[in-house]
């Protein structure tokens, strides 16, 4: 029987670098398939939580909150680009245009996970990263939400009841205050097996070796 690593996956939608952090994860899961099982659950956090509707210009915004060009946001989009690609997600060749609020996303990604299981929501978080950067689409209007969520296969109709009501919006902010106390203050970070911190958008030789290092750990405990 293959062991099984549990990988709490700490990110934000509106995070360019959490979709290179997932697709990489996945490829480095890819290579070690045939060796262990993989559990992946999507945790909340938000990069723009005071973020509020009709969102900002995208690249007046990072330049303000980082304190650098806009010349010098405009090189660094090149660069998540080719690092996405390289990752499976093929972001839209503009850009997006705005930073939107991202909490309607998590309540979605979290009723995912209770009501149909991980791998549904590990679809609809995938879905959620390609509305955001591969169509560059408006986050805000949530009929782009609910054809992310049909195209992972979940019931929008469902999902909708639930952005229409106050449904998990507790449990996402008890989520997200968590792992704010337990210092994540940055993400991508990916908690393995409860125990083991690896934080940034990592190389895939970097998370294939942190997750062998796991497989030996778990062969040596046997």
């Amino acid at each position: 029987m293959k062991p099984t690593i549990k990988i709490d996956f700490i990110s934000d939608i509106g995070c360019p670098w959490c979709a290179v952090g997932l697709g990489t994860l996945e490829q480095a899961i890819e290579r070690l398939k045939d060796q262990a099982e993989f559990e992946i659950r999507f945790e909340p956090f938000e990069l723009n939580p005071q973020m509020q509707l009709g969102g900002e210009n995208a690249i007046e915004y990072l330049s303000k909150k980082y304190g650098i060009s806009e010349q010098q946001v405009l090189a660094n989009q090149i660069e998540i680009r080719k690092r996405a690609a390289a990752a499976g997600f093929h972001f839209h060749p503009d850009g997006r245009k705005k930073i939107y609020n991202t909490f309607d996303a998590h309540r979605l990604l979290y009723w995912a996970a209770q009501e149909y299981g991980l791998d549904s929501q590990l679809r609809l978080k995938k879905e959620f990263f390609n509305t955001y950067f591969c169509l560059a689409a408006n986050f805000d209007d949530r009929s782009h939400l609910l054809d992310a969520v049909r195209r992972a296969g979940l019931d929008p109709d469902e999902a909708s009841r639930v952005l229409e009501s106050s449904l998990y919006i507790e449990d996402v902010r008890a989520k997200e205050a968590h792992y704010t106390n337990q210092g994540i203050n940055a993400v991508p970070s990916l908690i393995l097996n409860g125990q083991y911190l690896l934080q940034g958008a990592q190389p895939l030789e970097t998370i294939e070796a942190s997750l062998k290092s796991l497989l030996d750990k778990s062969e040596q405990a046997i």
